[in-house]
């Protein structure tokens, strides 16, 4: 019926571009209003210009007046709720289309081109700029990018090469797992592990480091070594300065702190990894002197295969190294949050996981096919705590059409995930963690672009294999062997949005050793 208004207002050279929208995306939200304004005879196609959306203003009054500059993803909902799935907005002279629906994600996302751009002005970018350095697939744009992103995907995309690396990974469980031993033996109460967010943040460290730079860099040793503290810090001193770097204008760079501990964090964490990178630069060249075979892991394919300059490699590593941290470590950190607090929950998994793997053995990658409800915790996980609620795409190849809009190329569209995500219409009692939910059964009715947590298409993540087996297989080893319980002064803890999502405040919880174990 609604194709059938449409047809009968919209010119014929518009409507081919029109028709396939409608017939196959059904934009909720847009349709209505869409199809109204041209069946009451207004055949105008509306712009970036007709969208409702909040002042400059307004935006400075939610983040400084209402203190969401660190609760944007909650404003996510705030807004959606007032304009609904399709809005505008300002930064600096950019106006942006903001996409809080799965089926309008999709339409960007399925015309983002062969060089998908994220962002116009990327602050990671401005640092490489600055320095002259050579950017990561983070970072590059364009042709670059693709080149770039075909060489680092070998080794990290499929699942069968993903497990190559069960055995580093698996190094480094154990070694947490003997960290939080001695944590819980520290504590007045024998069970206790403050600021479980900081530990699984250690842990993540050390595990992709070890894949990436294939060496351990001491993040799970009682003293961290002064060089990996400072680079660990000097992370997490650049995400605290992005927020505030993204949001302030370039002329207030020189009267604000921000911008200056933005670029020094940078340069350490990239001054540590130069070191790393020529540790491994020299050891493969000793071994060539010596005649022997050179084989290695990543960062050896990455040296050795002559694909890459020395200085891509610095840039690459650097880059990945900080996309595999977050999505592991705060991924962890408030599933264990949630099982915690459902101690059902917790106990029907501990027995998948008894039935799955016997008590004398360590799980492998083919172990986690078992576990549909192990996988399941990981994905509603994700869903409620999206570790980037919010990116960004320009569609640069051609125009987007979605109901009587039209979008030129190069359009910025802002991609809400995290009020996607939680939306009533994909997922029933969206703001409950219910990883049931994901096992077979009756089929969800969720849009498959409802919850894309590692993105989707040519820019999905690298390393989401390894991050998902190396979460799954850390999960399993805790659960398996502890049975958590909140703090005794346990309050909700709520999501910050740091660029990614971590806990608002310290996470502590109780590690109850099981008796079968």
């Amino acid at each position: 019926m609604i194709c059938r208004t449409v047809r009968r207002c919209v010119p014929l050279d518009l409507w081919s571009r029109v028709r396939p929208v409608l017939q196959t995306c059904k934009v909720r939200g847009l349709h209505g209003a869409a199809a109204a304004g041209v069946a009451e005879g207004d055949k105008k196609v509306k712009t970036i210009e007709d969208l409702p959306g909040p002042s400059t203003l307004t935006d400075l009054y939610w983040y400084f007046i209402r203190g969401y500059l660190l609760r944007t993803h909650e404003l996510q909902l705030i807004y959606k709720k007032r304009f609904g799935s399709l809005w505008k907005s300002r930064n600096g002279q950019s106006q942006m289309v903001n996409i809080a629906d799965p089926a309008i994600l999709e339409v960007v996302l399925r015309q983002e081109g062969k060089y998908p751009m994220r962002t116009e002005i990327d602050h990671w970018r401005l640092h490489r700029e600055l320095r002259k350095l050579s950017c990561g697939p983070f970072t590059e744009q364009g042709e670059k990018w693709h080149a770039l992103r075909t060489i680092l995907n070998h080794r990290m995309l499929k699942p069968k090469e993903a497990k190559t690396y069960v055995g580093s990974i698996n190094e480094v469980i154990t070694d947490f797992m003997a960290r939080l031993q001695d944590l819980r033996q520290q504590s007045p109460d024998g069970h206790t592990v403050t600021d479980m967010a900081n530990e699984l943040y250690r842990f993540a460290f050390e595990g992709v480091s070890y894949i990436v730079f294939e060496t351990r860099i001491g993040c799970l040793e009682k003293t961290i070594p002064a060089e990996t503290q400072k680079f660990i810090d000097s992370i997490g001193q650049m995400f605290r300065s992005l927020v505030y770097v993204a949001y302030l204008p370039p002329w207030m760079r020189p009267i604000l702190p921000y911008w200056e501990r933005y670029i020094e964090a940078w340069d350490n964490v990239f001054d540590f990894g130069k070191k790393l990178v020529d540790k491994k630069m020299s050891e493969i060249q000793t071994r060539l002197e010596r005649g022997e075979e050179v084989q290695g892991e990543y960062l050896t394919y990455l040296l050795s295969s002559g694909k890459l300059s020395v200085a891509e490699v610095y840039g690459s590593v650097c880059e990945l190294l900080l996309a595999g941290v977050d999505t592991t470590s705060n991924t962890l950190c408030w599933s264990l949050y949630h099982l915690a607090r459902d101690p059902q929950l917790q106990q029907t998994l501990y027995h998948e996981m008894m039935e799955a793997v016997p008590l004398d053995r360590v799980p492998v990658a083919d172990d986690i096919t078992h576990m549909p409800l192990l996988r399941a915790v990981i994905k509603e996980t994700l869903r409620l705590y999206p570790v980037v609620p919010t990116n960004a795409r320009y569609v640069t190849e051609k125009e987007v059409v979605m109901g009587d809009y039209i979008f030129p190329k190069n359009t910025f569209f802002v991609l809400n995930h995290y009020s996607i995500s939680r939306d009533e219409a994909n997922f029933k009692d969206p703001e409950r963690f219910y990883p049931q939910r994901w096992l077979r059964g009756p089929p969800m009715t969720h849009h498959p672009f409802s919850s894309i947590p590692f993105g989707y298409g040519l820019r999905a993540c690298v390393g989401k294999r390894i991050a998902e087996l190396e979460m799954h297989l850390a999960l399993f080893r805790i659960i398996r062997t502890f049975e958590v319980k909140p703090d005794v002064k346990a309050e909700n803890v709520r999501s910050m949005s740091r660029i990614v999502l971590t806990p608002s405040k310290k996470l502590n919880l109780r590690f109850m050793e099981r008796t079968s174990v």
